[in-house]
């Protein structure tokens, strides 16, 4: 009966957990926040009375939790998002983890009485983003950021936390031996976690792209494979001593970036395995907590988390990033996206696992400053992206994707998506100017499957199959896609005259009889704007020139191919 009950108990707050989603996008809150209150509320101070005090199992769920999150996020992020955010991000979380542990960790030594090393630790212990969390927020909200900063924000989630965990690490060596210098025992920690990490996630990686292509397995196994294949690289990276995190981020990333087709149906599957590890990790961190031991140290922890939030998190912000060019806007949002979410909280199980002092003080702190994080910058992410106008029109994309495993492994899939929603006349089927390559197999009415004859007429509402390549999904859904947002709408965001990117401006000067400086005559509009963004500008990047504004409307590489031109408002 325990064990029956065991399971009634987990299955019941997952499940509840489940249902409740739907309430986080009523009232504004992030869904996380929602999972952590379940399963406090189960605890043994919540209605619940639940007693739970095993750190161990606590421990190994959230570092298999966190794993299997690194693995969704590496497999989600492109290359081409390295193009720009590559190097921000990798200052973001080697110099920003540094600059926001010390100050953190400064501030908690006279907030919390605590000895350095120990002020240190929760500094530390805090320093650590969950970007995975503000992601799944801000597209929860329908948020589209612009590539420089998602680009940034994406490849910090992967990298920041390994840099959390050796900062910890190596605080709890030096706090175990009693010692406050750092020698070169510190480097050697550095170079093996982050070294062993790297290279057994970069030769994991390749391993499971051959394998994903060379095995013939059951459609359903596939993601089977690449979770155990993944968690085994972070298990077997975790023994010879190197970054497990790094190693299973990586992994992730080279899969992600194959070219397998597969990759659209390993994804939805992982999806669901994400959202799993996010609710049971939540959960059962919730569980943990107790909040009576809490509210004695709500002051100092709630002090701790605005100087986190207010001081430390924009100070590093500000020192790694500013040499990159972002501007003020974007520098101001990635400051407050200094979400704190699981990783502070399982960091914070590593000194209850050393059993080292006042271990039981920071892991209550930790719980109170993750709470306000999430309560406070949660709560106003999507509002802040909106006021400081980094959304950008998203690409428009099929609702369903399905791959066709074909045995010459080519890349086609099929298409599965609605008419426009405001269309009111019917739509010839020889009208519809579907991409180069791409065929419409079928049509779905109210139950009814069509076949696309040319006197057929679509219909809002019909549901149309159609195959292509991956490269015509964007052309696709942008073709067959529902109303944007007035603000978005590509008229009022990129202007109403779209231009060439290799156009000069001499010629917008001789045909729109502006005033150009001379100095930049000769200069294409591809040219001008990239030099405005030191070679790296992005869709929705926007430079005046003379009286009219050029924004970029795409790219391919660092190269801008089209601009739309907004006139100055009469």
């Amino acid at each position: 009966m325990t064990a029956l009950y065991a399971l009634l108990v987990g299955a019941s707050l997952l499940f509840l957990s489940i249902v409740l989603t739907p309430l986080s996008t009523r009232i504004g809150l992030p869904v996380l926040l929602l999972f952590f209150g379940v399963g406090m509320a189960a605890g043994e101070n919540g209605p619940g009375g639940i007693q739970f005090h095993d750190f161990n199992t606590a421990f190994l769920v959230g570092n298999l939790a966190l794993a299997i999150i690194l693995l969704d996020g590496g497999m989600r992020t492109k290359y081409q998002s390295f193009r720009v955010g590559l190097k921000p991000a990798t200052a973001l979380a080697t110099i920003g983890v540094l600059v926001t542990a010390g100050i953190t960790g400064i501030a908690a030594i006279y907030l919390l009485h605590l000895p350095l090393l120990h002020g240190l630790l929760m500094g530390t212990i805090v320093a650590s983003t969950d970007a995975a969390a503000v992601f799944s927020l801000l597209q929860g909200r329908g948020l589209h950021l612009n590539e420089r900063v998602s680009a940034t924000l994406e490849i910090e989630s992967g990298t920041n936390d390994p840099m959390a965990i050796f900062l910890t690490i190596l605080l709890l060596e030096m706090i175990e031996h009693n010692s406050t210098q750092v020698g070169w025992g510190a480097l050697r920690l550095f170079l093996q976690q982050f070294g062993i990490g790297a290279i057994g996630g970069v030769l994991g990686g390749y391993l499971l792209s051959w394998l994903v292509r060379k095995l013939d397995l059951a459609i359903g196994l596939y993601s089977l494979l690449v979770v155990t294949a993944g968690i085994t690289v972070f298990a077997v990276v975790g023994l010879l001593e190197g970054s497990g995190f790094l190693a299973i981020y990586l992994v992730g990333l080279r899969l992600g970036n194959s070219g397998t087709p597969l990759l659209t149906t390993i994804l939805q599957v992982h999806d669901g395995l994400a959202w799993l590890a996010q609710i049971g990790l939540f959960l059962i961190l919730g569980l943990l907590v107790t909040p009576a031991q809490m509210l004695p140290m709500a002051l100092p922890a709630l002090a701790l988390a605005l100087i986190l939030m207010f001081v430390a998190r924009p100070l590093a912000v500000v020192l790694s990033l500013r040499p990159f060019g972002l501007k003020f806007r974007e520098l101001t949002f990635i400051s407050w996206v200094g979400l704190r979410g699981a990783v502070p909280i399982v960091l914070a199980l590593f000194p209850i696992m050393a059993q080292i002092p006042e271990a039981k003080l920071l892991f209550n702190v930790t719980c109170v400053v993750v709470l306000i994080s999430l309560l406070i910058q949660g709560t106003t992410l999507a509002t802040a992206a909106r006021k400081l106008k980094l959304e950008v029109p998203a690409p428009r994309l099929p609702q369903r994707r399905i791959p066709l495993n074909l045995p010459d492994h080519s890349d086609h899939e099929l298409y599965l998506l609605p008419m426009q929603q405001l269309q009111t006349e019917a739509t010839p089927v020889q009208a519809l100017r579907l991409p180069k390559d791409s065929f419409l197999l079928a049509v779905f009415r109210e139950r009814e499957l069509l076949l696309p004859q040319r006197d057929l007429q679509l219909l809002a509402g019909d549901w149309l199959a159609i195959a292509s390549n991956s490269q015509a999904a964007a052309d696709i859904g942008k073709l067959l896609a529902a109303k944007t947002p007035e603000h978005l709408a590509a008229r009022s965001f990129f202007g109403a005259f779209t231009l060439a990117g290799d156009a000069l401006l001499a010629d917008l000067e001789a045909v729109y009889g502006l005033e150009i400086d001379p100095d930049l005559k000769q200069l294409s509009l591809s040219e001008v704007i990239a030099q405005r963004h030191r070679g790296h500008p992005v869709v929705g990047d926007r430079v005046d020139v003379g009286p009219v504004q050029l924004v970029v409307m795409a790219m391919v590489g660092d190269r801008v191919t089209q601009v739309g031109m907004k006139l100055p408002e009469a």
